[in-house]
């Protein structure tokens, strides 16, 4: 859903990123560029002559490209800047406070929040720890290394497709550990043991499923709602959750089935069993003892918010979207109500102990750093239409792109999006590609919604490198994935996943026109 530092409350203390001292002086020089070039690129684009702009999409254009410096180079809290780009844009009077704050009050915030406290609550109760160990300790695993690999990953996906991705991975790492830990102290005493391949093919399944799941739901990570407020602010299309899911959803099969087939090949366990490994899986899952008040308040939750979610989708599959129960419904139960109604009940359902099943001090422990990037992030790209900053690079790119037509844009936009996300945060990539992929699309004549569907989904790959999303970071610091290993199986999903969104958008796209 969201992305959290391994060291925010979503996920455990012992979680850390660890970089080599040379990624590390690379990282240190990338944030010091950041202020030298952010700065002197506004500066410059400022005093540049822009014939046939005008002065506020002038201004603008200044204004952003310095926050996309900041946001590639992290040399601010990537909120920080999102916020410093709004106030910069009503000190040079790009538009009045009351236009460029409006995004912050925009519905998919309140779906950020509900959503957010849920997850939260999901945590704090253990239900995403009951869910995966009751999966692994399941019979038909058996303690095979193939079907703990899928199971692992099948959980992991799930889970992340309504908790954050940092911390289903943060969560995941820890049990995917503690599997290893048995699986390799057999070696001490002289008996089989795993391959060394399959503990790195473990751990990239904790983070690259994670990655993968989040793309189901528009819940299941932040570039999804980045995208669809941009589709529904700048297009005036509305995507349903239900929408969202019809293509979501296979997108994630996919590339699962493509993601396990894959590593379970290259990562061999070189052992029939895990022997000790599955015992200790279901000794955890017996601990965890039985339902708790909190968890089931949680669940019930949980489940009223989805069925509010998904059910205006369902009403519109079978009666139409001109029916009156799927209007009616759509007008008084859009999906940030339903959010938040889930997220009220946890106030009032019992908890642990006689409390409630979530406080207001857990509640305000959720990623507000998010919301306020999203804010940000959307103010800014909302501005660069309403000036007309949008339309002008629209029509610069398009002489500049080979790619013509709407399967031509579409295939380099989720081509872009993903190279964007190998080098800056998925949220940021969500932030910069949309809106850019809408004005090229506009600017070419042709229908940007399967290109911006297609940027949106696509800002959520990226695996090559550590530094390319939280999720990579937390199993690089395991000690066992070499940096060359996740470069390599990275390289392999971002080409699948290319190839994957691409067909799905074309295919599935215009069912939601």
């Amino acid at each position: 859903m969201t992305d959290i530092s391994p060291s925010s409350p979503g996920a455990p203390a012992s979680v850390r990123h660890v970089l080599t001292p040379r990624e590390e002086r690379f990282e240190a020089l990338r944030n010091r560029a950041g202020f030298v070039l952010a700065p002197l690129a506004f500066v410059i684009i400022l005093l540049l002559p822009m014939e046939g702009m005008k002065p506020e999409a002038h201004r603008l254009a200044a204004v952003m490209a310095a926050v996309v410096i900041l946001w590639i180079t992290e040399a601010l809290p990537m909120p920080a800047t999102a916020l410093l780009g709004a106030a910069a844009a009503i000190i040079l009077r790009v538009a009045p406070a009351k236009e460029v704050f409006a995004p912050f009050a925009d519905p998919l915030i309140f779906l950020f929040i509900g959503s957010f406290i849920i997850a939260r609550a999901i945590f704090l109760h253990g239900l995403d720890r009951r869910m995966a160990y009751g999966v692994l300790g399941m019979r038909w695993i058996g303690g095979r290394p193939s079907r703990v690999l899928l199971a692992f990953g099948a959980v992991t996906a799930t889970l992340s497709a309504w908790m954050s991705n940092t911390a289903t991975t943060a969560m995941m790492f820890g049990i995917g550990m503690s599997i290893l830990s048995v699986m390799m102290a057999g070696a001490a005493d002289g008996k089989p043991t795993v391959d060394p391949r399959y503990a790195t093919g473990l751990m990239l399944m904790t983070s690259f499923a994670a990655s993968i799941g989040g793309l189901a739901t528009p819940v299941g990570t932040p570039p999804n709602v980045i995208g669809i407020g941009f589709i529904r602010g700048l297009l005036h299309q509305e995507i349903t959750f239900f929408e969202w899911m019809a293509i979501g959803v296979p997108v994630v099969v996919l590339l699962f089935i493509c993601l396990y087939l894959y590593l379970n090949a290259l990562s061999p366990a070189g052992i029939d069993t895990l022997g000790e490994s599955a015992e200790v899986i279901r000794r955890a899952h017996a601990e965890l003892g039985a339902w708790t008040p909190g968890q089931r308040s949680v669940m019930i939750a949980f489940g009223v918010t989805a069925v509010l979610w998904i059910t205006p989708g369902l009403f519109a599959l079978t009666l139409g979207e001109t029916s009156a129960v799927y209007k009616a419904m759509s007008a008084r139960l859009p999906e940030s109500a339903a959010a938040l109604i889930g997220a009220i009940m946890l106030f009032v359902l019992p908890g642990n102990d006689g409390a409630r099943a979530i406080t207001w001090e857990d509640a305000a422990k959720i990623d507000w750093g998010v919301i306020l990037l999203y804010g940000g992030g959307f103010a800014l790209g909302v501005l660069s239409f309403q000036t007309g900053l949008a339309e002008s690079v629209g029509r610069g790119l398009t002489g500049v792109i080979p790619l013509h037509g709407e399967f031509g844009l579409l295939a380099a936009s989720v081509i872009v999006a993903v190279m964007v996300s190998e080098t800056t945060s998925n949220t940021a990539s969500a932030n910069m590609v949309v809106p850019v992929v809408i004005s090229i699309a506009v600017a070419q004549g042709v229908d940007p919604l399967i290109p911006a569907l297609g940027a949106t989904m696509a800002s959520s790959l990226g695996f090559m490198l550590p530094v390319s999303t939280p999720c990579n970071a937390i199993v690089y610091g395991s000690g066992y994935v070499p940096l060359m290993r996740m470069v390599r199986y990275g390289i392999i999903l971002d080409l699948i996943g290319i190839v994957v969104i691409i067909g799905a958008m074309w295919v599935l796209g215009p069912l939601i026109r």
